[in-house]
């Protein structure tokens, strides 16, 4: 890809004066006179009316916003190139992991620019896999995705659901396997669901209907689990469980393997839960409370000799397993099978008789076996800093496959015995590049406390660490996820052309449990973007790079962090690609799901020293009259998880205010959402856009 890197390097040098923000008509953002006051401070919100999905005068504003930006991005030099590598950078065949429901097994394959991942079955491995559900044929443009399944216990319907347009709002369908026709059955409304079936029917959770036009806004109270009856129509499903004197709680469905207990899991955050449990072998048997309380995770992994096997971070900040027995569920009479360790517990899989623990051990993934007992039986050997995605198999069955990737290593899938213990490759994806080319290392780094924390390096083997690298660095940093090391063919493209891709591993995220995770919420968040700032400082400091060649990026509670750390630093980046970000702190509470992160953020209704603590990070109101770098704002107009008023209102706030001479733009897609189901077409095209951007700015 040589050829390519000197073309990029080629085009921008001789073009990148071309363009200047003195030179951008962005178009003009009413201001009006709203104030809120809090505790007696008075706060200005002078872009409210952007909140506003449904009106007018918001649409137009996007459709101006919209203009602006892709004129812009349309004129950038290099577009086809990036287009053309990363379209061949996409176009592999690649497969999910297999797993098998009611004898029989299932995959996802996607021959390589599918919008859509399409669901195969086959009933024994070695038969050539028949298409069950290709989402790519419920929509023109690919914007219909699937959103989860299961099978019912006889094996004779798939129940699957799909999101429209990037919604989190699913609808579910019911499908007979041998046949593939569709039942009548349409089930609406439902939301952050599960599907849990059980003879005749199957577990959801859902929310009332919505009102009509704010269905993307709304707040989402008063989550239910049904039951859905087989050829029967919503209205006659029969509630399960609901807390009418808490709107804010959410409920989940799940069934052991037997199909004999259900699980429901109450949460009032991302984080925590109340696990409960009823017996469905016995007529008329009540649901009762097997753990309480929402300061600590219960989730359940087996039933077995009478007891449930739970995998908490009760007493244990990095989690462990225990076994409570429903006849006797108190605390006291817990017992620990398997105990904390110094690595972190990212998943469990009941496979063969055996527990197969996924722990994280300085972010990269170490698989262990136990048995139902707790005896340590072994290790599953690994190569490598990596990540290991499901470990998918059933109770009693010998065969079990897991995923391998690391930055420079794709999706590579491995059929596991679970009676020998041996390991032999199933899949290896074919893409057209060699992984000995480059480098993927682990180095540690101070931040402003001192504490050590980690990042991954992703580069081509002999860059020269002369400080004039182009850099991409990516942080997270909340609500206990933790960023491991995994392909992504949007990072290798970036070390193809000579960048020095970078994850920084910051607090607020699990990678070393709940405490590294509680380290960055609350009145403790400033940890989580002091902790990227002293990335950016490190790299710089150690040669990789310099502010004139450093760009950032993060989602969501990343889109966050950019946006309090720019404001905090904004010479420290000469790129920021802030994606779906929270951006307002005062107000996020109030749209869809957004009270569900009160765990990790606060609220103003907290205390007086929440809200002041709230609004000195809020980036919407800490956006001041000083240069900034160039910002390229991402959204979409069906993200009803975090709302697009978050990003129209800091960007408004940007080209407001901003003093400097590099374009502040935002690009809002249409029919997606927070980034779930997105289809191939539209990733390829946003990803052509932000390279384009970001090389054009980190050549000046």
């Amino acid at each position: 890809m040589k050829k390519l890197t000197i073309l990029f390097m080629a085009i921008f040098s001789l073009s990148i004066n071309l363009m200047a923000d003195d030179s951008m008509q962005y178009p003009k953002t009413r201001k009006e006179n709203v104030v809120d006051i809090f505790y007696g401070v008075k706060v200005e919100d002078p872009y409210r009316w952007l909140e506003d999905d449904n009106s007018a005068e918001t649409a137009e504003w996007v459709k101006e916003q919209n203009e602006v930006t892709f004129s812009y991005l349309n004129a950038l030099p290099g577009r086809k190139a990036i287009k053309e590598r990363l379209t061949e950078l996409w176009n592999y065949p690649r497969i999910g992991t297999p797993f098998t429901e009611a004898n029989r097994w299932f995959v996802f394959k996607n021959d390589g620019l599918q919008n859509q991942f399409v669901l195969y079955t086959m009933d024994k491995l070695d038969e050539e896999p028949r298409v069950l559900l290709d989402p790519n044929t419920l929509s023109d443009d690919g914007t219909v995705a699937y959103a989860g399944m299961d099978v019912s216990p006889d094996g004779k319907f798939l129940v699957y659901k799909i999101a429209r347009s990037g919604s989190d709002w699913n609808e579910v369908y019911i499908m007979d396997i041998d046949s593939g026709k569709l039942l009548e059955d349409h089930i609406r409304w439902v939301k952050f669901s599960g599907l849990a079936c059980h003879k005749d029917g199957f577990f959801y959770s859902a929310y009332d209907k919505p009102q009509e036009g704010d269905e993307l806004s709304q707040a989402n109270n008063f989550q239910k689990i049904y039951f859905h009856t087989y050829n029967m129509p919503q209205s006659q499903d029969k509630l399960i469980f609901s807390n009418p004197d808490d709107p804010k709680r959410m409920y989940s469905a799940s069934l052991d393997e037997e199909n004999r207990h259900l699980f429901i899991s109450e949460q009032e955050s991302t984080s925590g839960n109340s696990l409960y449990m009823k017996d469905l072998n016995k007529k008329d048997a009540p649901i009762f409370l097997l753990a309480e309380g929402f300061d600590y995770d219960f989730i359940p992994i087996a039933f077995e000799r009478g007891k449930v096997l739970v995998q908490t971070n009760h007493q244990a900040p990095k989690y462990r397993v225990i076994a409570i027995d429903p006849k006797h569920p108190a605390p006291e009479n817990w017992s620990e099978l398997i105990p904390e360790s110094p690595n972190t517990i990212e998943g469990i899989s009941h496979c063969g008789g055996k527990l197969y623990i996924k722990y994280m051990a300085d972010v990269s993934s170490k698989l262990e076996i136990f048995s139902l007992k707790g005896k340590h039986l072994g290790v599953v050997e690994l190569p490598g800093i990596c990540s290991v995605g499901s470990f998918s198999g059933s109770k009693k069955g010998k065969i079990a496959f897991y995923s391998y990737s690391s930055y420079n290593t794709p999706g590579t899938i491995y059929k596991y015995n679970t009676k020998s213990g041996r390991s032999e490759v199933y899949f290896t994806p074919e893409l057209q590049f060699n992984p000995d080319d480059f480098v993927v290392k682990q180095e540690f780094y101070k931040s402003k406390d001192g504490t050590r924390i980690p990042m991954t390096i992703f580069h081509k083997k002999g860059i020269e660490l002369n400080g004039k690298n182009p850099t991409f660095l990516y942080g997270y940093g909340g609500f206990n996820v933790s960023i491991t090391p995994g392909f992504a063919k949007s990072s290798l493209f970036f070390a193809e052309q000579g960048g020095v891709y970078v994850v920084a591993n910051i607090r607020g995220g699990g990678e070393y449990g709940e405490a590294w995770h509680k380290a960055g919420t609350l009145m403790q968040k400033q940890n989580v973007f002091d902790d990227f700032i002293a990335a950016a400082e490190y790299l710089i400091e150690r040669n990789y790079t310099n502010p004139q060649k450093l760009a950032v990026r993060g989602g969501s509670n990343g889109g966050l962090l950019l946006g309090a750390v720019v404001n905090q630093c904004p010479d420290l980046f000469k790129v920021a690609l802030p994606a779906v970000g929270v951006m307002d702190m005062l107000r996020y509470q109030k749209f869809t799901i957004g009270y569900a992160w009160a765990t990790d953020y606060g609220t103003v209704d907290d205390s007086e020293e929440m809200f002041n603590y709230l609004l000195n990070y809020s980036p919407v109101h800490n956006v001041k009259a000083q240069d900034y770098p160039a910002i390229m704002v991402t959204t979409a107009d069906h993200d009803d998880r975090v709302v697009p008023a978050h990003s129209f209102k800091y960007i408004s706030a940007i080209q407001d205010k901003n003093t400097g001479d590099l374009p502040t733009l935002i690009r809002i897609a249409v029919k997606a959402g927070h980034g779930g189901g997105k289809p191939t077409s539209m990733i390829i095209d946003e990803y052509t856009d932000m390279f384009a951007f970001l090389f054009y700015h980190l050549n000046q």
